[in-house]
C-alpha cells in the first residue's frame, strides 16, 4: 500500500471522488496512516464508506457540499463541515483553493495503448479538481470502465497507483413505494414528449423514470445515469432526439447503479462531462427544453424550498438543485420540486421551514408535487402560492395550514 507521508503534511488538504467512484483502498489506508500525518483537511461528496462513519480520526477533519450516504451520520455527530455552495460553484473553489487539494485521490480505468487512464464513472467535479493538484494518487481499478467525453490523464500524472480487480458499489437506495409512484405520476403528467429532463437520485427519481415509460424522444442532461434511465435507453424512450445540444446522448457526470449498469456503460449513449460542463448556466441557458425535477425536505407555504437539514442533522445539499431549477423556471420549460407530505407523521408543507435553511428560493420553483396533486407557483402571489401549496399538503395538516395563511 501507499505510503501517505511522503505525499501529506500537518494542515494539508484531500479530495477524492464520490460514490462508486470513491477510491475505497486509497481512503481507508489514508484514515489508517493519519497518526503518522498529523491533522488533515478532506473533502468528499456522497459516500457509501461507512469507515468515514466508524473510524475516522480525530484528526481528519472531513468538508463537504452536504451530508450525503455516510457523511450523514458525520453530521449527526458534529463531524461534518459543510461548505454550502451550488454544485456549479465547485470548480471554481478548487480553482481558488478553497477547498483541499495539495492530494487528490481518484479511481480510473486500467491505461489504454497510449497509457492514458478514464475518470470512468466518476468524472464530475473531479475532473475539475485535478487540474488544480499538484498530487495525484490513482486506484487503477481492472473494473472500472472507461468513458468517453473528458480527456483522459497520462499514467506519469500519478505521483503513486495502486492496482485492483473489485466490483464498482452498487446503489443501496431502496426501491420506490406507493407514495414515490403516486408522486411520480403527477410529476410525469407535467413532462412532455421531446423535453430535456434533469432529476435527482433516490427512490422518487427512479419511481419518476418509471413513470415516464410512455413518453416519447425524451433529452437527459442531468447528474448522474442509473438503472431506471439505462432501461428508458433501452426503451427507446430516452433518444434525446430534439436537444439543443449534444442531441442523442445523455450527458452526465456520473453512473449510480448496479453491476448491470456499470458493465453496459460503454455501450449506453451516454457522455461524462465534469461539473463545469453539466452544471453550467451558459451550457443549461442552451437548453430551451429543459424540465428540472428535484426534491425536498419541507416547503413552506410561499414556496422556499429547504432540502438539506432534517432534525438538525445534513442529510442533503443545496447540490445541483439550484442550478438545474433556475436555468429551467428562467430559459427552460419548468422547475418542479416534488416530496412527500408528510414526514414522521408532521406536514412537510409548512408555515416556515423548521430548519431555518433556504436551498432554492420561492421564484425559482414553478411547480410543488406530492402524492396529492400539483401546486402550480408561477406567477401566482404569495396567498394564492399559499392556498395552493395547502390543498397538496396531507389532508390532516390542511386545515391548520389554511388558518396559518391568514397570517402571511
Amino acid at each position: 500500500m501507499i505510503d501517505f507521508t511522503k505525499f501529506l503534511s500537518r494542515g494539508d488538504g484531500v479530495w477524492w471522488g464520490q460514490a462508486a467512484a470513491e477510491p475505497r483502498p486509497l481512503v481507508n489506508a489514508l484514515i489508517t496512516q493519519n497518526a503518522r500525518i498529523g491533522p488533515i483537511r478532506t473533502f468528499t461528496g456522497l459516500s457509501w464508506n461507512d469507515q468515514l462513519a466508524l473510524n475516522m480520526p480525530a484528526r481528519v477533519s472531513m468538508v463537504s457540499y452536504g451530508g450525503l450516504g455516510e457523511l450523514r451520520e458525520l453530521s449527526r455527530i458534529g463531524r461534518l463541515d459543510v461548505v454550502p455552495c451550488h454544485y456549479s460553484a465547485l470548480p471554481r473553489m478548487f480553482a481558488e483553493r478553497r477547498l483541499p487539494c495539495d492530494v487528490g485521490l481518484v479511481q480510473v480505468s486500467p491505461p489504454d495503448a497510449d497509457g492514458r487512464c478514464s475518470l470512468g464513472i466518476g468524472v464530475d467535479y473531479v475532473a475539475d479538481a485535478v487540474g488544480h493538484t499538484p498530487v495525484l494518487v490513482a486506484e487503477i481499478n481492472a473494473q472500472m470502465p472507461a468513458t468517453i467525453g473528458t480527456e483522459p490523464i497520462p499514467l506519469e500524472r500519478f505521483a503513486a497507483t495502486i492496482t485492483t480487480d473489485r466490483p464498482l458499489p452498487e446503489d443501496p437506495t431502496r426501491p420506490p413505494d406507493a407514495v414515490d409512484r403516486r408522486i411520480a405520476a403527477h410529476i410525469a403528467a407535467l413532462v412532455d414528449d421531446g423535453d430535456t429532463v434533469q432529476l435527482g437520485v433516490g427512490s422518487l427519481g427512479a419511481a419518476v423514470l418509471e413513470a415516464l415509460a410512455e413518453h416519447q424522444d425524451l433529452g437527459f442532461h442531468t447528474g448522474m445515469i442509473t438503472d431506471a434511465l439505462m432501461r428508458l435507453v433501452d426503451k427507446g424512450v430516452a433518444t434525446g432526439r430534439h436537444k439543443e445540444i449534444e442531441p442523442g446522448l445523455v450527458v452526465v457526470g456520473t453512473a449510480l447503479g448496479s453491476a448491470e449498469l456499470y458493465r453496459r456503460i460503454p455501450e449506453l449513449p451516454t457522455r461524462f462531462r465534469p461539473t463545469s460542463y453539466t452544471h453550467s448556466p451558459r451550457v443549461l441557458a442552451e437548453l430551451a427544453s429543459l424540465v428540472s425535477i428535484n426534491f425536498a425536505v419541507e416547503v413552506d407555504l410561499s414556496g422556499q424550498v429547504g432540502a438539506e437539514v432534517s432534525g438538525g442533522v445534513y442529510v442533503g445539499a443545496v447540490g445541483g438543485q439550484v442550478d438545474f431549477t433556475r436555468a429551467a423556471a428562467l430559459t427552460g420549460r419548468r422547475s418542479i420540486i416534488a416530496l412527500r407530505s408528510q414526514f414522521r407523521g408532521r406536514s412537510t408543507i409548512k408555515s416556515r421551514l423548521d430548519s431555518g435553511v433556504v436551498t432554492t428560493a420561492r421564484s425559482d420553483v414553478d411547480v410543488v408535487v406530492t402524492e396529492h396533486g400539483a401546486a402550480h407557483l408561477r406567477g401566482c402571489s404569495i396567498g394564492e402560492r399559499a392556498r395552493r401549496l395547502a390543498t397538496i399538503a396531507a389532508p390532516e395538516f390542511r386545515e391548520q395550514l389554511e388558518k396559518e395563511i391568514t397570517k402571511l
